[in-house]
């Protein structure tokens, strides 16, 4: 579960950027956001495999 709260918080911490890009057109918000979402896919690479190790465990 301590994964899952990452990607909670992760994409709570972007909220921000995202209505500051898409809402007031803030290009350093977009740059903020592609680099969150990268973390974001990252980590849920991360995840998969961790999910697959145990997985093939049992």
């Amino acid at each position: 579960m301590k994964r899952f709260e990452e990607v909670k918080d992760l994409i709570l911490s972007l909220e921000g950027d995202f209505e500051k890009f898409y809402d007031k057109e803030n290009q350093a918000a977009g740059t903020r956001v592609r680099k969150g979402m990268q973390e974001l896919k990252n980590l849920a690479q991360e995840i998969r495999i961790e999910v697959q190790e145990i997985k093939n465990k049992a």
